[in-house]
């Protein structure tokens, strides 16, 4: 059902595919371990994203990775890029951009007889036949040099440029190379002080449209469900319900700035979700107005009183205004009304 509703959404030209950890401690053949990351014990789920953080596909790791019906065999962290693009249409020039732990010369090979444009960091023993300088070779050129090398495989240009700046980097593309070259700032220790340095055109593009993923990664963590559980799949539960909020709020945001609303109108994530809680709680009871006279609009009456000191927050207008009459909430501590006046 998730990954129908991600789908559906129509795919932006820049996307971009990462790995996702949901942190997970409890016992279960699908957690895995990897010491890199900040949590390091978990469920992996590879994901397929715009640079906004808005997904299109993801697959959960079950430990085993096999080929794509229909599709050619590129090894196992290539057939997980083909796997999630299956839902993206052909032929279109999508971009897609990865880490090196997916990287090859047969993928990109694949992907552009099948219309994508892609890029990537990679790994040199995986690009045989291809011989780069070492970083120490590079450092003594000074930071900022590069190298390129070009190949074609199969009829497809590959281009492989390696980059010296605290050290070296090297990518694969089948559509960018070094040109144009840019500046970017970088600080120097020696002199104390940012110098400029020249980078390579690929370099620019990956570092640009690579962090949707990642982007989605800072998201979750905010407001996450914090629940304990034994269950194994809650965890998974969980995560999918707080990925669907985040993916409502962004396509809300979307949509938001193009109309011509004043920006402080825009909820945060925070008060999007709250107020997704709030109607969810009122769904099957009955929103009919009330008879009679229009009462006064107790919004602005709220914010007059705010205005003159403290306040406490008043339920939200679907809640106040579903004719569904609330016990009131009895204390202890004397206290004044919350309806203003």
């Amino acid at each position: 059902m998730v990954t129908s509703k991600v789908s559906s959404t129509l795919p932006a030209e820049k996307l971009s595919i990462d790995e996702q950890i949901v942190p997970f401690k409890g016992c279960s053949r699908l957690r895995t371990y990897n010491p890199k990351k900040p949590k390091k014990w978990g469920y992996k789920i590879f994901v397929l994203s715009d640079i906004d953080g808005l997904i299109y596909n993801f697959k959960i790791y079950t430990g085993s990775i096999n080929p794509v019906p229909g599709q050619p065999d590129v090894k196992a962290s290539g057939n997980i890029v083909l796997d999630l693009l299956q839902p993206i249409p052909r032929g279109v020039w999508h971009k897609v951009y990865f880490d090196n732990w997916f990287n090859s010369p047969l993928l990109h090979v694949a992907l552009w007889k099948q219309g994508f444009c892609s890029i990537g960091t990679v790994r040199l023993n995986r690009v045989s036949g291809c011989s780069m300088p070492s970083d120490t070779q590079m450092k003594k050129s000074g930071r900022g040099t590069s190298v390129i090398q070009v190949a074609e495989m199969d009829d497809v240009e590959l281009r492989v440029v390696k980059w010296h700046d605290n050290r070296g980097v090297t990518l694969l593309s089948n559509f960018a190379a070094l040109e144009p070259q840019n500046t970017v700032k970088r600080w120097d220790s020696k002199r104390k002080k940012r110098i400029d340095i020249v980078c390579p055109s690929i370099v620019m593009i990956y570092n640009k449209f690579m962090g949707g993923v990642d982007l989605l990664d800072s998201l979750l963590p905010l407001y996450r469900i914090s629940l304990r559980s034994k269950k194994w799949y809650h965890k998974l539960l969980w995560h999918f319900m707080d990925m669907l909020l985040i993916q409502a709020w962004l396509l809300y945001i979307r949509d938001f700035d193009l109309t011509d609303a004043p920006r402080k109108a825009k909820l945060p994530l925070l008060m999007f979700k709250l107020e997704v809680a709030n109607c969810l709680l009122q769904k099957g009871k009955s929103i009919a107005t009330k008879r009679g006279r229009p009462s006064v609009d107790v919004e602005e009456l709220y914010k007059e009183k705010a205005k003159r000191g403290p306040t406490v927050k008043i339920p939200a207008k679907p809640i106040r205004t579903d004719k569904y009459d609330n016990f009131p909430d009895f204390g202890e501590k004397n206290a004044r009304c919350k309806n203003p006046g």
